[in-house]
């Protein structure tokens, strides 16, 4: 009977277990299941070997560690070959019982162990598992516990390693904050407007902007004390001083009614809130654009950093920004759009959050689905750059950005745009400042661009070569239909020479046959000619 060990990694140590009676088991589950919740028929199964504890927490963490990633440590491998008796240049006669089958390949690979991991190992482990603090002497339930907690706060914080600079939170909060203070500044702007105006009617037609408004009238408070003295104050809020002083002139002859003090105090307080939230929110506009450059610099470089923010906010995360393909960000933020079309079957939205990049706007309106298909792949291709890569650049979202304006030019303009291929090789070389490389130390946008060179200066040389046969003021000849038919002859004659040679001889036979029809058709029709010419003139002597 071949011997079966098992390998339980605990919270305090490795322990090596040896299992009795598999083939009277017949390795069946069922009876494994049964026999796990009672002791003492589990203990006459699986029986202890060897336990080696940790030394301490640090060292709890860096095996659990390392047989999480399937590395076997020196720990482990001594602990092996001291308890297995493991001996060189012969095939062991056991086999070891393991819950990682990534931990159990190593080994294989280093000491020749053969490794099992199926469900019956798992339902063995369960059960070591269940009484293990039985099976060691000398170990409570509570230092049990105890280690198990400590290790699993400390492993979970290992594992959960971030940058405090990447948190994709904070920009999916500020896009949201965003939204909400823009809509709360318009709603409280129009109050003030609306309660201002019942005092100075005449200011709204002069201030059109809302934060301006609500400056003015914190300044203005009561339009009676308003006097050419605070001409100077008003130009410093507005910028113009011909407004500052249409403002005083209208302030004198205006149709409004007077307030009292405690209602003008309130207006003022209300118009300095109004203020503050505007204050605050372009505050917010630059920290959130901070962010992005630090999260997603790449895509911020691309499409803005407002509506990079908004993909990253609707997606949930920049982690499942960037797990989306190119054509399910295309049409974020228009599902609804798009369940309708699909249940109307009618015709589906061809973007969503990307409409508002500047790209689509610039498109004619027969390329808006096309170039935001193509907008939507070079975000993809940026937002997982920005995700999985370790260092953080805008070169790739510059570079993608310059694709997106060569596609945009060939659609306009037909100017074939670069490869791909050649587009990242060229971001690949290039130092974080942008500068870039040598072409002997192998540049691919050098390369790229001097063919792109020299295929436009030899289309430059065709047209010159071409001779300019035009008439009629200038415009060109257009070619007639016979000149075509020659031309399309030529090409046939040309195919066939190329694409059978060898059937020449026997086509110049055919044509030869044919020669001599012609010739004794020719032949016949002289001599017929010949008999007439003699029969009419024997006629004519009659």
């Amino acid at each position: 009977m071949a011997l079966f060990y098992l390998l339980f990694e605990s919270a305090s140590g490795f322990a090596l277990f040896i299992v009795h009676g598999i083939d009277e088991i017949g390795q069946n589950i069922e009876a494994v299941r049964n026999s796990i919740t009672d002791l003492n028929r589990f203990g006459k199964v699986v029986k202890l070997v060897a336990f080696h504890p940790f030394a301490s927490a640090l060292d709890a963490l860096n095996q659990c560690n390392a047989v999480s990633e399937g590395i076997m440590t020196d720990e482990l491998r001594n602990f092996l070959e001291l308890n297995l008796k493991i001996k060189e240049g012969k095939k062991p006669k056991f086999t070891l019982g393991l819950a990682e089958p990534k931990i159990g390949s190593h080994i294989y690979e280093e000491t020749k162990i053969p490794c099992q991991c199926n469900e019956f190992v798992l339902e063995l482990l369960r059960g070591v598992r269940l009484h293990f603090d039985r099976f060691i002497k000398d170990l409570k339930p509570t230092d049990l516990e105890k280690a198990q907690l400590g290790l699993g706060h400390s492993y979970s914080r290992a594992k959960v390693k971030f940058n405090v600079n990447r948190v994709d939170n904070m920009v999916i909060q500020a896009i949201f904050m965003l939204d909400t203070l823009d809509k709360d500044v318009n709603s409280f702007s129009m109050r003030v407007r609306e309660w201002y105006s019942w005092h100075f009617p005449e200011l709204v037609k002069i201030v059109n902007d809302n934060y301006l408004y609500a400056k003015v009238a914190k300044f203005v408070e009561n339009k009676t004390e308003l006097s050419d003295d605070k001409i100077p104050g008003l130009t410093d809020i507005l910028g113009d001083e011909d407004k500052a002083k249409e403002i005083v002139e209208a302030a004198k002859a205006s149709m409004g009614q007077d307030l009292s003090p405690i209602d003008l105090i309130n207006v003022k307080q209300f118009a300095q809130r109004v203020v503050d939230l505007a204050e605050y929110r372009k505050n917010l506009h630059e920290y959130l654009v901070t962010k992005m450059n630090d999260i997603a610099p790449n895509l911020a470089s691309l499409i803005g950093e407002m509506v990079g923010a908004r993909l990253i906010s609707h997606a949930g995360s920049l982690t499942n920004l960037a797990k989306c393909p190119s054509s399910t960000l295309q049409i974020l933020g228009a599902e609804k759009a798009l369940f309708r079309a699909l249940k109307t079957r009618g015709n589906t939205p061809k973007y969503g959050l990307i409409f508002h990049s500047s790209f689509i706007g610039r498109a004619s309106a027969k390329n808006k689905g096309r170039m935001a298909r193509y907008l939507a792949n070079k975000c993809s291709i940026a937002s997982r750059i920005d995700c999985f890569s370790e260092t953080s650049s805008t070169i790739f979202g510059e570079k993608l950005r310059e694709q997106v304006e060569e596609r945009l030019d060939f659609y306009d303009k037909g100017i074939a745009p670069r490869k791909n291929v050649d587009v990242m090789k060229a971001a690949m070389t290039q130092n974080e400042d942008g500068e870039k490389m040598d072409v002997e130390d192998g540049s691919a946008a050098d390369v790229s661009t001097k063919k792109r060179e020299k295929k436009i200066s030899k289309g430059e040389a065709m047209d010159e070569e071409k001779p300019s046969t035009t008439t009629n003021g200038g415009a060109p000849e257009q070619p007639t239909p016979e000149k075509k038919k020659k031309k399309k002859e030529k090409r046939k004659l040309v195919e066939e020479q190329e694409q059978a040679p060898e059937m020449e001889e026997n086509t110049s036979g055919k044509k030869k046959k044919k020669k001599n029809k012609n010739v004794d058709a020719e032949d016949t029709q002289t001599a017929s000619e010949v008999k007439k010419k003699k029969k009419s003139k024997s006629k004519k002597d009659e």
